[in-house]
């Protein structure tokens, strides 16, 4: 501010500490470790946005919080506000190691052999502050998963884990190279069964090789994915296998010391009995609650609970935006009904991870007083969007204004279509995910025009897959017919009411969509 540091000199230091620049004023990335939060912390959020914001905040596809509209000159009293939460800014940006990712339902879900969170925190303090993982030759993202279904999309980040059950341990599938942006990538699975003790050498190690091999020259080629192609995958594995017992031996057996002192901060909660009456006639004479519930909550690994999506997407609403008043709603929520917690999840909604359900109908009201109960997770509305051109000095097409009219054009029409994930990111870094939607929306800019082009197919998990490009771009308004043709392909090709989008095409293919998507180009 006093003119002392170049813009060149002073965007190193910014960045550490989680500060872009925009198209119009400066953002503030909060860090959220693995999504969690508790109810005070969300307050303070709150009383940021309000005070030095415009009064909400955005909450991102990696579990994150981002301001958009912070005066440079406030920051670091919004840095000091944070502190008294325990919360920060700490690599949120940068060629470092970055939040740490995992499952929103981790502690809760039914199918995981064990809660991540704890994993979580352990990589988290090994990465923060890692003197030789602070210059990187590129950002660096690890997200992990502990259940039979990946709900942290663990082979689109650098490194992925999967935790196993290998006898009477836990053990680690490692993923390597997976990316999206301009040059999209399925990780690859590199170790398999990697005890505990040795999780923490195989990531140095794996960080060790890429600092020292990745590309400094050229930023487009400087991810680890594309240092695992250029070695290949077995001369990439056995480069970290050469160095793996040196680093092992600089981890001693006090390296899992700090893992089991964790655990003992994620032990399970109290769930106390509770009549599940109340909640069950609401069920059979509140169709609205009914609705509520089919669609946004979830089952619990404990009886009588349940765990509750909040939707941030109501309809002709910008996705993943919160208000201080909405987000002090929810801070209330979980503080009497919920554990006094809180999970932001990368599909940008919130979640309640431990409710009675015979609280569910309270809840339900109160969420409803602040406009957070609309019944679409999993459906059209629920989409992923970047904040586009209306915020992002990359962006090369608005993200934000497509997503409201999609999500209201198809509101009457989308229990109809069932579960559908639309993904839309407004410049080829891919922040929306387009790549891994079943129906991926891509903003260019094309002569001075916004131009959208989609994909087809693509998804997460497991099982996960690139979408198939289907050709030559829309406008903002032939886009809106091209996926009614879509839509409409699809209520004809599916066998039945049951069967969804996604198992359509995986069943047909894309080539009947094509050729409806360009019926409305020659019709147009």
């Amino acid at each position: 501010l006093s003119g002392a540091l170049t813009e060149d000199e002073f965007k190193p230091l910014r960045l550490m500490n989680g500060v872009y620049l925009q198209l119009h004023a400066y953002m503030l990335r909060v860090a959220i470790p693995y999504g969690t939060l508790s109810s005070r912390q969300m307050r303070v959020l709150a009383d940021i946005a309000e005070r030095w914001d415009r009064g909400y905040g955005h909450f991102t596809t990696r579990q994150n919080i981002q301001f958009n509209w912070p005066l440079l000159v406030d920051t670091p009293d919004i840095l000091a506000a944070l502190a008294t939460a325990d919360m920060h800014a700490i690599q949120t940006s940068g060629n470092t190691i970055r939040n740490v990712t995992t499952d929103h339902f981790a502690g809760a879900a039914l199918d995981e052999v064990t809660d991540p969170r704890p994993y979580a925190e352990w990589i988290r303090q090994w990465s923060t502050d890692h003197p030789e993982f602070q210059f990187l030759p590129r950002k660096f993202k690890i997200a992990i998963s502990a259940g039979a279904v990946d709900r942290a999309v663990i082979k689109a980040h650098d490194i992925g884990l999967r935790l196993v059950q290998s006898g009477d341990e836990i053990a680690f599938d490692i993923y390597v190279g997976g990316g999206l942006g301009r040059t999209p990538v399925v990780g690859k699975r590199l170790f398999r069964g990697v005890p505990t003790a040795a999780l923490l050498p195989h990531l140095e190690a794996i960080l060790s090789i890429y600092n020292l091999a990745g590309r400094r020259d050229n930023k487009y080629k400087a991810r680890i994915k594309i240092l695992l192609q250029a070695m290949g995958e077995e001369s990439f594995t056995a480069a970290v296998n050469d160095v793996l017992p040196s680093v092992s031996a600089a981890f001693s057996a006090k390296a899992l010391k700090p893992l089991q002192d964790i655990m003992d901060q994620f032990s399970v909660p109290d769930f106390p009995e509770r009549d599940t009456e109340p909640y069950l006639n609401q069920i059979d004479t509140v169709p609205a609650f009914r609705s509520w519930v089919e669609q946004n909550v979830s089952p619990h690994k404990q009886e009588c609970y349940a765990s509750v999506t909040v939707s941030l997407k109501a309809h002709g609403k910008t996705p993943g935006d919160a208000s201080a008043q909405q987000m002090r709603c929810l801070a209330d929520i979980a503080e009497q009904y919920g554990l006094n917690e809180l999970r932001v999840s990368h599909e940008q909604n919130i979640v309640l991870p431990h409710v009675a359900q015979a609280d569910l109908p309270e809840v339900y009201q109160r969420l409803r007083a602040a406009q957070l109960a609309t019944a679409n997770v999993g459906l059209l509305s629920d989409l992923i969007a970047c904040p586009g051109m209306d915020y992002c000095a990359l962006a090369t097409a608005r993200s934000i204004p497509i997503a409201q009219r999609l999500s209201q054009r198809y509101q009457a029409r989308e229990q109809a279509l069932g579960p559908l994930k639309i993904k839309i990111s407004g410049c080829i870094n891919a922040c929306g995910h387009h790549h891994i939607g079943d129906i991926g929306i891509l903003g260019l800019d094309k002569a001075g025009v916004e131009n959208y082009q989609l994909t087809l197919g693509g998804r997460g998990g497991l099982a996960a897959k690139l979408g198939d490009k289907m050709g030559p771009g829309f406008s903002e308004d032939d886009l809106l017919l091209a996926i009614d043709r879509m839509l409409d392909t699809f209520l004809v090709l599916r066998l039945s009411s049951s069967e969804t989008f996604a198992a359509t095409v995986e069943r047909v293919g894309t080539e009947p969509f094509r050729a409806a998507l360009y019926e409305v180009r020659n019709a147009a």
